[in-house]
C-alpha cells in the first residue's frame, strides 16, 4: 500500500506533466544523478538526559510543498553521526531544486515523526551543494533559531560515463570473399561511446561479425567472435588482442575446420569526456550578466501600458524573466555580483544614446549585489533615463565577449559567461549581431535572448541556430550553437520556472562542448576531490 503522501506526489507529478505537455515544455530525461553524503555534528538535545538516535530525512519542494524523498539509517546514541546511506537525486541545471534536510530523534520503538523529536533542519538548493561540492550549515530549530549543531552535505556525481573509445581492427587470412579482394584488411579506426558499446559494463559480451561487403547489398557472412570491452582494453597496454573468426555452419560441417581467419585489435584508445558537473565541481564559475532594452518602443515607464511600468504588486515581464533565469545562475557564482547593463537609451548627464551602459551608472563597476541588487538598480535607473533607440545588441555581446576572451588566456575552466538579453523588439543591427555571435561562439560564453511584449519576433529565430547554422555576413559559421531565443509570451500562462527551464536547458551541453572542444580539463585535481569527500563538518 502506498502512503497518502507518495500518492499525492504521484498525482502532483502527473498534473505537472500534463500541464507541461500542454505548454509544449517536455521534461528532458535526467542524464545526471548526484549522490549526497550526510554527516551532522553536535546534535545532542539539551532537554534529553540520553544521547539522541538521529536520522536525517531528505525532502524536496514541489509546487510549494515539501515531500519526503528518502531517509538515512538511524544511528543509535550518537551526537556526531556520519551516515553510510547515500541520497541519490536527479540533477537539473535549469531548475531551482529546493532541498530540506531534517534531523529527527527516532526512538527504537517507533519510526513515526513527532514534533518533540525534531532536532533541526537546513534548507538549500541542489545547485548550491554541487557548486560548492561540500556545504556545511547550522541546523535551525523551530522559529529558525540556530543552535550549536550543524550538518554537512557532500555531492558526488554518479558518472553517466560519457567517455568514448576509438578502436582499430585488422585481419589475417580471411575466407576468400572479403574487402576489395584483400584477405588481410586493415579497417579504418572508428569511435563509439562507452555507453553505446557496453552500457558502461566492461564484462558485457559483445558479438563482432565480419561480412564481405557487396555493392548489390547481398553481403556474404564470413564469421563471428565474441569479446568484452575489458578484453579489448588489453590493446591499450600494447598486448596483441586477437580472436578466431568462426563460421558456425563450416564448423558444424567441416571436420578439419579451424577458423575463417584471425581478427586483430591493434588500437584501443579511451577518450575522456568530462561532464558539466566535473567542471562545476572543479570550481568553474558561471558569470551571469544581464542587458535590458530601454528603447522608446517599450512605452513611457510612468504609463501603466509600458512594458517597463513598475506595478506595486505585479512584476513586469522584464523583472519576471530576469529573476527566473538569474535565480538559477546565482547558485553557480560564488561572489553573487552580477554586471547589469542597458541599451537603447539616452543617459545622464549628457543624455547621449548608449547601447552598453551600466544601469547603476558606475561604468568602472557595473556589478550589482545579488539578483535583488540588479532588480533595485533597474527600478532606480528608470526615472533617470530617456528611452530612445535603435535596438542594437552587438555592443553588449562584444562587451561580454571581451571578458570571456580574457578568460581564455588562463587555459583553465575558471569562468563561463552567460549573457541574458531582454528586448521588446526586433534588433536593428542584425549584421553586426551575427558577426558578434560568430566571434563569441569561439569563447566560453552563451547568449540567452528573451523577447518581451507582443512584437513580431520571427526575424529573431535566425539567431537561434536550431533551425540552421547561423553565419556571419561574410559567411563564417558559428563554431557552437550558443544562442537561445524565446518570446516571453510563450510562457505567459506558465510559471517563471518554465521559462528558465526552456532557456537554460542547453547551457550544460554548451559548457561541456566548449571545454571538451578545447581539450581543457576541469580545474580540480583528484587529490582535491578526494579530500572534499571527508565528512568532518
Amino acid at each position: 500500500m502506498e502512503d497518502p503522501e507518495s500518492q499525492g506526489m504521484k498525482k502532483m507529478s502527473n498534473i505537472y506533466e500534463s500541464a507541461a505537455n500542454t505548454l509544449g515544455i517536455f521534461n528532458s530525461p535526467c542524464l545526471t544523478k548526484v549522490e549526497l553524503r550526510v554527516a551532522c555534528k553536535g546534535i545532542s538535545d539539551r532537554d534529553a538526559l540520553s544521547k539522541p538516535d538521529p536520522c536525517v530525512i531528505l525532502k524536496m519542494q514541489s509546487h510549494g510543498q515539501w515531500f519526503e524523498v528518502d531517509r538515512t539509517e538511524v544511528i543509535r546514541t550518537c551526537i556526531n553521526p556520519v551516515y553510510s546511506k547515500l541520497f541519490t537525486v536527479d540533477f537539473y541545471f535549469e531548475e531551482v531544486q529546493r532541498l530540506r534536510f531534517e534531523v529527527h530523534d527516532i526512538s527504537s520503538n517507533h519510526n513515526g515523526l513527532k514534533e518533540a523529536d525534531f532536532l533541526g533542519g537546513m534548507e538549500c538548493t541542489l545547485g548550491q551543494i554541487v557548486s560548492q561540492r561540500k556545504l556545511s550549515k547550522s541546523l535551525l530549530k523551530h522559529g529558525n533559531t540556530a543552535g550549536k549543531s550543524s550538518i554537512t552535505v557532500i555531492a558526488e556525481e554518479l558518472s553517466g560515463n560519457d567517455d568514448y573509445v576509438e578502436l582499430a581492427f585488422n585481419a589475417r587470412k580471411l575466407d576468400d570473399k572479403v574487402v576489395m579482394n584483400n584477405l588481410s584488411p586493415a579497417w579504418k579506426s572508428f569511435k563509439v561511446s562507452v555507453n553505446s558499446l557496453c552500457s558502461g559494463d566492461p564484462d558485457r559480451r559483445l558479438k563482432c561479425i565480419v561480412w564481405d561487403w557487396d555493392s548489390n547489398g547481398k553481403h556474404d557472412f564470413i564469421g563471428e567472435f565474441t569479446s568484452t570491452f575489458k578484453e579489448m582494453k588489453g590493446a591499450m597496454e600494447g598486448k596483441q588482442v586477437q580472436w578466431e573468426c568462426i563460421n558456425p555452419k563450416y564448423k558444424a560441417k567441416k571436420k578439419n575446420y579451424k577458423n575463417s581467419g584471425i581478427v586483430i585489435l591493434n588500437q584501443c584508445k579511451i577518450h575522456k569526456m568530462h561532464s558539466f558537473l566535473d567542471y562545476i565541481m572543479g570550481g568553474c564559475q558561471i558569470q551571469f550578466t544581464v542587458a535590458i532594452d530601454f528603447t522608446a518602443s517599450n512605452g513611457d515607464p510612468r504609463n501603466s501600458c509600458s512594458l517597463h511600468y513598475i506595478h506595486p504588486y505585479q512584476p513586469n515581464e522584464y523583472l519576471k524573466a530576469l529573476v527566473a533565469v538569474g535565480e538559477i545562475c546565482q547558485d553557480y557564482d560564488s561572489d553573487k555580483m552580477f554586471p547589469a547593463f542597458g541599451f537603447g537609451a539616452r543617459i545622464p548627464p549628457e543624455y547621449t544614446v548608449s547601447h552598453d551602459f551600466a544601469i547603476n551608472f558606475n561604468e568602472d563597476n557595473p556589478e550589482c549585489a545579488g539578483i535583488q541588487g540588479v532588480v533595485e538598480a533597474y527600478q532606480s535607473c528608470l526615472p533617470k533615463l530617456q528611452l530612445y533607440g535603435p535596438t542594437n545588441i552587438a555592443p553588449i555581446i562584444q562587451k561580454v565577449a571581451k571578458s570571456a576572451s580574457e578568460e581564455t588566456n588562463t587555459k583553465e575552466a575558471s569562468q563561463y559567461f552567460i549573457l541574458l538579453i531582454l528586448t521588446d523588439g526586433v534588433i536593428t543591427d542584425m549584421a553586426d549581431t551575427r558577426e558578434a555571435i560568430v566571434h563569441a561562439s569561439h569563447l566560453p560564453m552563451s547568449v540567452i535572448i528573451v523577447g518581451v511584449g507582443n512584437a513580431d519576433f520571427s526575424d529573431m529565430q535566425m539567431l537561434d541556430g536550431d533551425d540552421g547554422i547561423l553565419r556571419s555576413p561574410k559567411g563564417e559559421p558559428v563554431l557552437r550553437d550558443i544562442v537561445q531565443f524565446v518570446p516571453f509570451r510563450n510562457f505567459k500562462h506558465a510559471s517563471p520556472a518554465a521559462l528558465a527551464k526552456s532557456v537554460l536547458a542547453e547551457v550544460p551541453n554548451q559548457v561541456v562542448d566548449y571545454y571538451n572542444g578545447k581539450g581543457i580539463k576541469p580545474k580540480c585535481s583528484s587529490e582535491m576531490y578526494e579530500s572534499s569527500r571527508t565528512l568532518a563538518p
